[in-house]
């Protein structure tokens, strides 16, 4: 799957900051990156005039669509997954970078400011702390400023050559595939749609099946 790395720390400790010139630098770089922002007091994206009247009227989904952006809103049972965010994102990223999540499994970067507070504890799976201080811990430490030599460790750690995958979801949940039925879906659904008129050089393929009531057995 694609990589995900969160960017976590207190609040007003940089966390936006770093996470800017990170994708700065490593979209300079000529990696396609996503980024995923963690909201836990809830959405702030409604238009100002229909989309939340869409929602409470029953829609199960809304995309809101601008000139030059969209966004999806799409109502959950349950708090929103760093799962499901990078699932809706899908295979076309180099690297997913998060802002916030503390709590998930995704490796992490904390940033740390001394004004702001100590440094967070019980992180799963931090492998470095950006900070303004000497701290005590054996965890890879950056300055604020040291943006390359941060991206140089994502890159080399993180960041793989792009791999063709294919993925099965039936009802939204990831089926795991092994290799014979994925080689067999791979090639059969590739090789019908190659033969399709005006099908041009294939990059990406993504086919979707919705089967009507009852015809699922």
């Amino acid at each position: 799957m694609t990589p995900i790395i969160s960017i976590v720390g207190r609040s007003n400790s940089g966390k936006t900051t770093l996470l800017e010139k990170l994708i700065a630098e490593l979209s300079g770089r000529g990696y396609r990156i996503a980024t995923v922002k963690h909201t836990p007091l809830g959405m702030q994206m409604d238009d100002g005039k229909n989309s939340s009247r869409h929602l409470a009227a029953g829609s199960a989904a809304v995309v809101m669509a601008g000139n030059a952006q969209m966004a999806l809103l799409k109502p959950l049972a349950h708090p929103a997954t760093l799962a499901e965010a990078a699932r809706l994102l899908g295979d076309a990223y180099d690297l997913i970078l998060t802002e916030g999540f503390k709590q998930d499994d995704a490796p992490k970067i904390e940033v740390h400011r001394r004004e702001v507070g100590a440094p967070l504890t019980e992180l799963k799976k931090l492998f470095a702390v950006v900070t303004d201080e000497p701290l005590a811990t054996k965890i890879r430490q950056f300055a604020h400023d040291d943006i390359k030599d941060i991206a140089d460790l994502i890159e080399t750690g993180f960041i793989q050559p792009q791999q063709a995958t294919t993925r099965l979801y039936v009802n939204d949940e990831e089926i795991e595939l092994s290799a014979f039925p994925r080689d067999f879906v791979t090639h059969t659904v590739l090789g019908m749609s190659k033969s399709l008129k005006g099908v041009g050089k294939i990059k990406t393929l993504r086919l979707e099946i919705k089967l009507r009531d009852g015809e699922a057995t």
